[in-house]
C-alpha cells in the first residue's frame, strides 16, 4: 500500500487513566493509543513508524504516559502539553464471560483542546509531508468541538492532497454524541479513507439496515473491513475498480476470554502491520485476528510485550 522501506504513521485522539481490577490498579488506554501502541510494538521489525498526536497535561500522570509511550517506540513530538488540563479517567468492570462495562470521566480532558491554538504539531507535520498515513477514529472525532471538528477535516482534506493515506476506525460511542451528529462528520470524512475499520454492531448504530459495499463504494472508499465478533471479519475490497471483491476470514479462537477491552483495537493494529505492507487482506485479517484472539486473554487494553512476541 505505501512505497519505500519505512512507512510513518500518526495516530489522533485520546489516551486516559484506566483504573480496572479488584483492588483497583492505574494504567492507561484509548481506543487509537491502544492501536498505536500495538502498532507500534509489530512495525518495529516491518519498517513502520508511530508517532502520536494528542494533549496531556504537564502533571505526574501526563509525564508518565509520555515515558512509557516512548519506551514503546511511539514517537511523542506531536503531543502538546496545556497547563491547566488533565487526561480523561475511565473505570472498567468486567463480567466473568469478559464483558465490560465502562465509565467516563473526561468532559474537560486535555484532548479535547489539541486544536486550541492557531498552529499544532500535527498541523506542521501534514504541511511538512512527514506523515504517510493518518489514523482517526469516531471517538477521536466525537470528543472535539464543532469548530475544532472542521479543523480536522480540512487538515485531512490537506494530507489527501498532498498523497497521503488516511484510515478511519468507526468507533461510534453513544455516550459521546447523537448518531445524527456522527452521520454528518462521517460522511465528511469517508471521502477522504483510504481504509475503514468498523463492526457490525457499529455499522447498525450509525447508519441503521444498509448495503455496506454500496455505501463506502459511492463515498469513495476502496477498502471496508468489518469485525463480526467471534464469526470474524468481512472484507470489501477494491470497491472503485470494476471488480470489486468481498471475503470473509474467520476469527482465532482463544483458549479462555479474561477481557475484551481494547479487541477491536488490537485487530486493527494487526491488520495495518500487514496491509500497510503491501500485505493482503486475508493475511492482514489474519493477523489482526491473531493479535486480538492474545489480547483477550489478559486484564486492561495493554497487554506485557512478551505476550504478543511470537507476532513481532
Amino acid at each position: 500500500m505505501i512505497q519505500g522501506d519505512s512507512v510513518k504513521v500518526a495516530f489522533f485522539g485520546e489516551c486516559m487513566i484506566e483504573l480496572s481490577g479488584l483492588p483497583l490498579q492505574r494504567t492507561f488506554g484509548g481506543d487509537t493509543l491502544n492501536t498505536a501502541l500495538y502498532l507500534a510494538r509489530l512495525g518495529q521489525n516491518r519498517g513502520i513508524e508511530v508517532s502520536y498526536a494528542t494533549a496531556l497535561g504537564i502533571d505526574h500522570i501526563s509525564h508518565e504516559m509520555l515515558e512509557s509511550w516512548k519506551a514503546e517506540n511511539i514517537d511523542t513530538s506531536l503531543v502538546r502539553r496545556l497547563d491547566e488540563k488533565l487526561p480523561g479517567l475511565y473505570l472498567v468492570e468486567t463480567e466473568p464471560n469478559g464483558d465490560r462495562h465502562i465509565h467516563y470521566w473526561r468532559n474537560d480532558s486535555a484532548a479535547k483542546f489539541y486544536f486550541s491554538v492557531d498552529y499544532t504539531p500535527l498541523e506542521s507535520a501534514i504541511d511538512q509531508q512527514k506523515i504517510d498515513v493518518l489514523y482517526i477514529s469516531g471517538i477521536s472525532l466525537a470528543i472535539l468541538a464543532e469548530e475544532s471538528k472542521a479543523i480536522l477535516i480540512t487538515l485531512l482534506e490537506k494530507h489527501k492532497s498532498n498523497g497521503g493515506k488516511l484510515i478511519f476506525n468507526n468507533n461510534f460511542r453513544p455516550q459521546l454524541w447523537t448518531t445524527r451528529q456522527a452521520k454528518y462528520w462521517y460522511s465528511q470524512i469517508v471521502p477522504y479513507t483510504d481504509i475503514v475499520l468498523s463492526s457490525e454492531e457499529d455499522e447498525s448504530l450509525v447508519w441503521g439496515e444498509h448495503d455496506v459495499a454500496s455505501l463506502y463504494q459511492q463515498a469513495g472508499c476502496n477498502e471496508v473491513v468489518i469485525q463480526r465478533g467471534r464469526a470474524g471479519c468481512k472484507v470489501y475490497s477494491g470497491l472503485q475498480s470494476a471488480q470489486p471483491e468481498c471475503f470473509q476470514i474467520t476469527a482465532n479462537q482463544p483458549e479462555r476470554v479474561v477481557d475484551i477491552c481494547a479487541c477491536g483495537d488490537a485487530f486493527a493494529a494487526g491488520y495495518l502491520a500487514a496491509r500497510l505492507k503491501d500485505g493482503t487482506e486475508g493475511a492482514a485479517a489474519e493477523l489482526g485476528h491473531q493479535l486480538a484472539s492474545i489480547v483477550i486473554q489478559y486484564p486492561g487494553a495493554i497487554i506485557p510485550p512478551g505476550a504478543m512476541k511470537a507476532l513481532t
